[in-house]
C-alpha cells in the first residue's frame, strides 16, 4: 500500500462522511445515530444540546474538550475539526477574547464546519483547510491542542507531533482523544484501505504512540484516561484497541 493511496482514500471516505452528513459514507452499513455515538464516547446531554446538531457527525472517540481545561482568552487548535463540534465546544470556554482553529484536510469537512459557524453567529472560531502533517499555524502561537480520533489516520505520526510542538507556546499543552493498540495488528488489517479509513488500521502500540509524542519534545506525557474500544471493529480485534485520552507539555527551557 503507498502512503499517497491510504491518504486519498482516508479523504475521500470522510468526503463521503461529509456529504452525507453521517457518521458513515453512502456505501457503508451505518451504526448509532450521531447523537447516541456522542453519548457513548464521552460528550454529556449538555454539549450536545450547546452546539448546532449539524457539527455532529458522529466521528470521534472521545471528549477532549472535556478534559482540556481551557481557559478564557485561550487559543485552541483542533487537528481534524471535522463537522466541527469539539471547536464549537471550546468556543464556549475560550469566550469572545480567546479564539478556536479548525485545521481538516477534507474540502467538504471545512465548508460544512464553516457554514455551521456563520449560520450560528460564531465569531471565535476559524477553519482552515490544510493537513496535520504540515499545519497552516504559526510558531508558538496555540496555548491548548485538542485532537479527536485523528491522529491514527496519519502515516507520519512524528511529524504531526512536531508539528504541534512547534505551534504551541511555551507551557502550552495538547488533549488528545486517540485509539492504540495493544499488541501488533494483523497484516491484513493494516492492509486494508477500509481499516484505515475507520481508525484501526494506522493505530500505533500504546507504548509506542507515548514514545512518539515524547520523541517529538512533549514532557509530562501521560494518559489521563482510558477505555476499551470495541465499537465497529471486527470479532478478532475485540479487547485490542483502547481509546485513550493523552495530555502532554511543551515545557518552556
Amino acid at each position: 500500500m503507498e502512503k499517497k493511496e491510504i491518504k486519498n482514500f482516508v479523504k475521500k471516505r470522510y468526503s463521503e462522511m461529509a456529504k452525507a452528513g453521517v457518521s458513515c459514507c453512502p456505501s457503508c452499513e451505518c451504526g448509532p445515530s450521531p447523537i447516541e455515538l456522542g453519548k457513548t464516547i464521552g460528550y454529556s446531554d449538555e454539549d450536545l444540546r450547546n452546539v448546532p446538531e449539524v457539527s455532529n457527525v458522529g466521528l470521534g472517540c472521545g471528549n477532549p474538550v472535556a478534559l482540556a481545561a481551557l481557559k478564557e482568552g485561550d487559543t485552541v487548535l483542533d487537528l481534524g475539526s471535522g463537522g466541527g463540534i469539539d471547536v464549537f465546544l471550546a468556543s464556549k470556554r475560550v469566550g469572545h477574547k480567546g479564539k478556536v482553529i479548525g485545521i481538516d484536510m477534507t474540502e467538504e469537512m471545512i465548508k460544512r464546519a464553516k457554514s455551521t459557524a456563520k449560520k450560528y453567529g460564531y465569531k471565535n472560531v476559524e477553519f482552515k483547510m490544510g493537513e496535520i502533517e504540515n499545519l497552516p499555524v504559526e510558531d508558538n502561537s496555540v496555548n491548548v491542542i485538542i485532537s479527536n480520533c485523528v491522529i491514527n489516520l496519519s502515516i507520519d505520526k512524528e511529524k504531526v507531533f512536531r508539528e504541534a510542538y512547534r505551534v504551541l507556546k511555551p507551557g502550552g499543552k495538547i488533549m488528545i482523544s486517540d485509539l492504540v493498540t495493544e499488541e501488533e495488528l494483523p497484516e491484513k488489517i493494516k492492509k486494508s484501505f477500509d481499516a484505515w479509513a475507520g481508525c484501526v488500521a494506522g493505530a500505533l502500540e500504546k507504548t509506542e504512540y507515548l514514545g512518539t509524542i515524547r520523541k517529538a519534545g512533549f514532557k509530562r506525557v501521560k494518559i489521563v484516561s482510558e477505555s476499551s474500544y470495541d465499537m465497529d471493529i471486527s470479532e478478532e480485534l475485540k479487547g485490542k484497541i483502547t481509546s485513550v485520552k493523552v495530555e502532554a507539555y511543551k515545557i518552556s527551557k
